[in-house]
Order: structure tokens, then C-alpha cells, then sequence
């Protein structure tokens, strides 16, 4: 049950802003949130394309909670295939913990009905973790590797070519080996957000989506030698001198721990990939919305 006086309602693409600017202001709320000073322009504009790409294609997925017109808190979740998906949730921080979140997760939930798997990223929130674990969800545990990647360590890396929306019926092909759904329409927002790098080889196949620094937003092959190829370009477009990250790394993905070691970056632990009805994609690195 919602507390008293608050309305849980669809989401409409009117909310999506004001629901950006909540979520950052509940992640950096979090202890030890790497969201420090909040979110870029960039990042800010990418999270309002994406959500509102899922307000589109699903909207019995996505809920706000409201009281007097403000908004107190929203989920947004989607399915593909035969799997759900919770891709943000978020309460404003004061009201955390009375009952509003378990509220805004039960109604997000019931558009996974009927699906086999569910899979969301979740931060290292005691309150959250323990809310998905009541529902069900297995806890993985994520690790980062961050640091200046050391450029003397990078191998001549070949046949990876750049995609286009031509490769979008290979790639939900690899999402469907790997965990179990394809992103189908997703692509198209992910490949306007992101560059995105192909291995398409009869040894191997893969895909990687890039951001401008070469950080890895989504990763999915067929073998883990061509999943290493293909995070190895990814290191290669890292800036000199610069800190650099992979994030979202289980320990199903030893293959990404070995490069990035490797490639001289430290490693740490964040947060959960929790799973119902699957076990970790390998070898796979999720995107933490469209996972």
C-alpha cells in the first residue's frame, strides 16, 4: 500500500524531466554515489531520450507517485521477449523508506507478469537490495575497473569494423544467446546515444556500444575472445592520461577482469546485477538501464 494522500499513476512524456531530476537527486543521495555534483548536460539529455523512448513502448511499465501534483517517486520498466526488465526507480530521499517504493515496484512489476526472467542493476541501497530480494531476485554482485588505462599494454586489435542499424537482427541474435531476450527496438535509441563497433567474424560475432570516451555502455559476443577483442577497442579509445571506466562487471565476466587488469586498471565492487529466472549473461557487459 501507498502512503495516505499519494496517487500512483502512468507515466506520461510530460513527467520525464522533472522525473530526470529526481533520480539524480535521489542517486546522489546514496552513500558513496560516484553521482557527485549530479549528472552532465550530456548525460542529463541522454537519461530523457532513453526514458522517454520507454514512456513509447511501454507504457504499462512506467509509473509516477504523486501527492498535490509533485512528484514523489517513479519506475520505469519494459519487456522483451519473454523477460521484464526495471530500468530506473527512484524516490525522493526523505520519503524513503515508508512504504512508497515497495508501492511504485509491485505496480512496475505487474508488467512483467507472465515472463519467464526479470532482470534490473541495482546500487548498494540496503533499502532497495532488501526489496528485491523479498521479490525474488538472485544478487550478483558488480565490480568496476577504473583507472588511466596503460596504453604500452594495448594490442593491434583486428576486425572490428563499425555498425549501423543493418546489424541490428545480428545483434538481437547475440542478446538472445546471451540473456535470453533481444533488445529489439532499444537498439535504435542505443545506437543514437552511443558508437557502436561490430565483430562479425565465422570465429566469432560481437557488438559493442562506445560513449565518446570509449567507455562501454552495452557489450554482448558470442565468445569471450571476441568480447575481449572488442573491450580492448574500447581501451584503445580511452583519452591519455585520463581515468577511465568499466562498469557493471560480474563475476560471470572474468574475461573483462583479466583486460582490464591487464591494462593496468584497478578493481572495485558496486552495487548488484539481480536476476529472477536467469543466470549472469556471459560474456556480456549490461547497460544500466537497457541492461
Amino acid at each position: 500500500m501507498q502512503p495516505p494522500e499519494v496517487m500512483i499513476r502512468p507515466m506520461r512524456q510530460a513527467d520525464v524531466t522533472t522525473a530526470e531530476r529526481l533520480s539524480d537527486t535521489a542517486f546522489q543521495a546514496l552513500e558513496g554515489s560516484p553521482m557527485v555534483g549530479g549528472r552532465s548536460a550530456a548525460r542529463r539529455a541522454s537519461w530523457r531520450v532513453r526514458t522517454s523512448h520507454l514512456v513509447a513502448t511501454d507504457p504499462a511499465g512506467c509509473w509516477v507517485a504523486e501527492r498535490d501534483g509533485e512528484m514523489l517517486g517513479f519506475a520505469t520498466s519494459y519487456r522483451r521477449d519473454l523477460s521484464w526488465f526495471l530500468a530506473t526507480y527512484a524516490v525522493v530521499p526523505h520519503l524513503q523508506g515508508l512504504g512508497l517504493g515497495r508501492a511504485l515496484l509491485e505496480t512496475a512489476m505487474r508488467h512483467g507478469e507472465g515472463c519467464l526472467r526479470a532482470m534490473l542493476s541495482a546500487s548498494d541501497d540496503p533499502r532497495a537490495v532488501r526489496r528485491y530480494w523479498a521479490a525474488g531476485f538472485e544478487l550478483h554482485p558488480q565490480m568496476h575497473l577504473r583507472g588511466v588505462v596503460d596504453r604500452s599494454a594495448l594490442p593491434a586489435v583486428h576486425h572490428v569494423r563499425e555498425g549501423s542499424a543493418g546489424d541490428f537482427a545480428l545483434m538481437d541474435s547475440l542478446d538472445r544467446q546471451r540473456r535470453e531476450a533481444a533488445h529489439g527496438p532499444d537498439h535504435e535509441v542505443l545506437l543514437q546515444l552511443y558508437r557502436l563497433v561490430i565483430v562479425d567474424r565465422s570465429t566469432g560475432q560481437g557488438y559493442a556500444y562506445l560513449d565518446d570516451t570509449g567507455q562501454v555502455a552495452l557489450l554482448a559476443a558470442s565468445d569471450r575472445r571476441t568480447a575481449g577483442r572488442l573491450l580492448w577497442e574500447a581501451l584503445a579509445c580511452a583519452p591519455r592520461d585520463a581515468e577511465w571506466t568499466l562498469p557493471h562487471v560480474t563475476g560471470a565476466n572474468g574475461w573483462a577482469v583479466d583486460v582490464g587488469l591487464a591494462a593496468r586498471l584497478t578493481l572495485h565492487t558496486s552495487g548488484y546485477l539481480a536476476l529472477r529466472g536467469m543466470k549472469p549473461p556471459t560474456p556480456y557487459i549490461h547497460h544500466g538501464s537497457f541492461l
